[in-house]
């Protein structure tokens, strides 16, 4: 890590406190000459840091610039450890680089987060719209020790990790659409895609890769997605660093115990096809039926109009017209 990067994340660490000059010298063994330049650099680079002679340095707590230290800062101490950050300021899809990380050995816990896409993936061969500074982009890299036919468990906890942040961040009540869209006000403002190697040994995974896109603002989008996107804010203010370490932090909260489905109360909670009539496509024939729950392995339990009642655990399902998603 490079110099301004560690000061950087002591003055994140102690955002709103001075930290004496000295002190940061100290624990990273330089000069306070060179912690003074490098304060005057990140100051120069945008950073709101009052110097106080005799006091030190003081990020202040208005101070929103995005960046690894700051997303870093906000996580618990016993994450910290744990998850390595990188931000590159564009790629094709952050999905698409961390597998290519993952198969090179980069370790769980690895977050790539880009502030722009030019190809980013969403499911079904979609494509996810990523301009710049309008969303937040990222992928976690996990090593999963479970049977590949659990990973529809990721999804479905990444989904509850990111509708819980966003309504926390954002102050606001998102719901669910199973089985990986988040939605605000009727309209979809996060999806998420896990992409996984199989392991065809183990009969599990060899990793796994979830990317989780967020609309910010919707300001620049093109007008064919005004009755599709949607955003958790008006983009005045810049949440991506809070709403990437509350991701990240609820996440692998349940992520430590997934296999025991402590976040499907909450997803089920949050779902808002439950009760409602879908149209969805089961070995290529068109079918319809009432969605009526979500079942202990996270699939969605639908009574078809003949009566059967069957479990989908994959798919793209739609709301029969007429109901209005809330």
């Amino acid at each position: 890590m490079q110099l301004k990067e560690e000061i950087l994340q002591i003055l994140e660490e102690n955002k709103g406190s001075y930290v004496s000059g000295e002190q940061i010298a100290e624990k990273l063994y330089v000069s306070r000459n060179a912690v003074w330049k490098t304060v005057d650099s990140l100051k120069k680079s945008g950073y709101q840091i009052d110097a106080v002679r005799k006091r030190g340095y003081c990020l202040s707590e208005d101070s929103n610039i995005f960046s690894a230290q700051a997303i870093l800062a906000a996580l618990p101490s016993s994450l910290r450890k744990f998850i390595n950050i990188e931000i590159k300021p564009i790629t094709g899809s952050t999905n698409t680089d961390l597998k290519k990380s993952a198969e090179n050995g980069a370790p769980e816990g690895t977050v790539l987060i880009a502030l722009e896409q030019t190809g980013g993936k969403g499911r079904l061969g979609r494509s996810f719209y990523s301009p710049k500074k309008t969303g937040l982009y990222m992928s976690i890299l996990l090593r999963p020790v479970f049977p590949a036919e659990k990973s529809l468990y990721i999804t479905t906890c990444a989904a509850t990790a990111v509708s819980e942040a966003v309504d926390c961040t954002a102050d606001v009540n998102s719901s669910i659409k199973w089985v990986n869209d988040v939605y605000l006000d009727g309209k979809k403002v996060s999806g998420i895609l896990t992409e996984a190697s199989l392991d065809f040994e183990s009969g599990g995974l060899h990793y796994a890769v979830c990317g989780i896109g967020v609309n910010i603002s919707t300001e620049i989008f093109p007008d064919k997605l005004g009755n599709i996107a949607g955003s958790i804010s008006d983009g005045k203010k810049d949440l991506r660093a809070k709403l990437a370490a509350e991701i990240i932090t609820r996440f692998f909260g349940y992520y430590s115990t997934l296999e025991q489905l402590e976040f499907l109360p909450e997803y089920r909670r949050r779902s808002f096809l439950i009760g409602k009539r879908i149209d969805f496509i089961m070995n290529n024939k068109d079918l319809s039926g009432i969605a009526e729950d979500i079942d202990e392995k996270a699939r969605l339990v639908v009574r078809l109009d003949d009566g059967e009642c069957i479990a989908l655990s994959s798919g793209e399902v739609q709301l029969k017209k007429g109901d209005i998603i809330r």
